[in-house]
């Protein structure tokens, strides 16, 4: 799977830019064909407002614009020298109706210039649009000798017009092609992730059972043997191994069962007011001769005037000593902690539990309450666990409506707050 991930990756991510490719030369080469459909359709305005403005000046001289002796030489000729006769409004509106029959729907100016330069134009053309790329240029006569020249304001606007739905969608499907590689990307990363996390609870609770199991194995060995049963101060030392390594499994299968518990979010909380002094209290005599072992100091600052709430007695004590337990895994000898109460206002009660720690990084810091992880721990090789605890202590923080955050630096320690509503 290591090897073969990364090649998925590659490969999609070459099919992607392949398509990103395949979608601007798409998008290109629509936009040529839409700039030739925009000279062509000028092309056949331009026959139609020929055909339209001759019509219009014959009916003007009286005769029937289908009249056949129009179509002479010198006819022509004749009816074409009278269009300076002919209102500028009436050649702007056969000009705007011809351009829009055929989609054209823009402002524009324009100009009729005769073989000898003589000129009528509308009130806006002048003589750079003459030149201008903008300009279209054709024959109304047969002989050329007048031409008509169209400006079209903003020629790009009726290639958007005509183009707009196909790119837009053409960038929606591939914004969504991309977020959908994207969304399987992480989530396959993230499975890989949570396969590693497992396999190392695995691991980790195997040793942690296999342990203690061991220990009791070898003190039911040694009570079978008659010399032992002799002795019951032997009796004794090997019924307590045995009750300790009891006690330390069957805390293990706790922790497990609280995860269990978390994921199925059935967390029955029993509420009724408590008394956080007197729990953090319980919690620190249990842990303090285990501080006192590495020669350390435990500080208890409760400085709190209020300190009711309303709370699950079981799981309240549950976090506390969590939290206080993992202080002391990671702390460093002497051992230094500090766990101290105060009100952040007349509604908040605020615990914080500090230790003189390993400490921890940011990206640490943004995992520490996932289930199952667990921070590298540099040097020290002793800490051992499932990387339940934070996971729990957070779900149950969440679960009686309060906040928790971290705050630590590599090698000075972390400092745990916690933050509850007064009853």
């Amino acid at each position: 799977m290591k090897k073969v991930f990364p090649s998925i990756i590659i490969l999609i991510t070459l099919s992607l830019i392949g398509l990103m490719l395949l979608q601007m030369s798409w998008i290109k080469n629509l936009l040529m064909v839409q700039n030739q459909k925009y000279y062509a359709d000028l092309s056949t305005a331009s026959v139609s407002i020929s055909k339209e403005i001759k019509d219009k000046l014959a009916s003007r001289l009286g005769f029937r614009p289908d009249d056949a002796a129009w179509e002479s030489t010198e006819a022509s000729k004749y009816l074409w020298s009278q269009i300076n006769n002919m209102p500028i409004d009436d050649i702007t509106e056969i000009i705007k109706q011809e351009l829009v029959k055929n989609h054209i729907d823009l402002d524009f100016e324009f100009a009729i210039i005769t073989s000898d330069l003589n000129y009528i134009s509308s009130r806006g053309f002048t003589y750079e649009m003459n030149t201008d790329k903008n300009t279209f240029d054709s024959y109304l006569t047969p002989t050329n000798s007048y031409s008509l020249k169209i400006y079209i304001r903003k020629p790009k606007n009726y290639i958007l017009q005509r183009t707009i739905g196909s790119i837009a969608a053409s960038v929606v499907f591939t914004i969504i092609i991309i977020s959908a590689f994207a969304v399987t990307v992480r989530t396959v990363l993230r499975q890989k992730q949570l396969s590693e996390i497992k396999s190392d609870f695995i691991n980790n609770m195997t040793h942690e059972f296999k342990t203690p199991l061991a220990t009791i194995s070898l003190a039911v060995d040694a009570l079978g043997n008659s010399k032992v049963l002799s002795r019951t101060d032997q009796i004794v030392y090997y019924t307590g191994i045995i009750r300790d390594e009891n006690r330390r499994m069957y805390k293990q299968v706790e922790k497990i069962l609280q995860a269990a518990q978390m994921d199925t979010e059935n967390l029955d909380l029993k509420l009724q007011t408590i008394d956080v002094h007197q729990i953090i209290q319980n919690a620190t005599a249990n842990i303090i001769l285990q501080v006192e072992e590495k020669h350390g100091k435990l500080e208890q600052k409760l400085d709190a005037k209020r300190y009711f709430i309303k709370a699950d007695e079981v799981h309240f004590s549950n976090i506390v000593a969590n939290l206080l337990d993992n202080a002391i895994k990671y702390s460093k000898d002497p051992i230094l902690i500090s766990i101290a109460t105060f009100n952040t206002n007349a509604k908040t009660l605020t615990i914080q539990i500090k230790d003189n720690g390993i400490g921890m990084t940011t990206e640490t810091m943004s995992h520490i309450f996932e289930k199952f992880y667990r921070a590298h721990t540099g040097n020290l090789h002793n800490v051992k666990g499932f990387g339940l605890g934070l996971s729990y202590v957070k779900s149950v923080v969440d679960a009686h409506g309060g906040k928790i955050k971290v705050d630590s630096v590599i090698g000075k320690g972390s400092t745990f707050t916690l933050e509850f509503a007064m009853t």
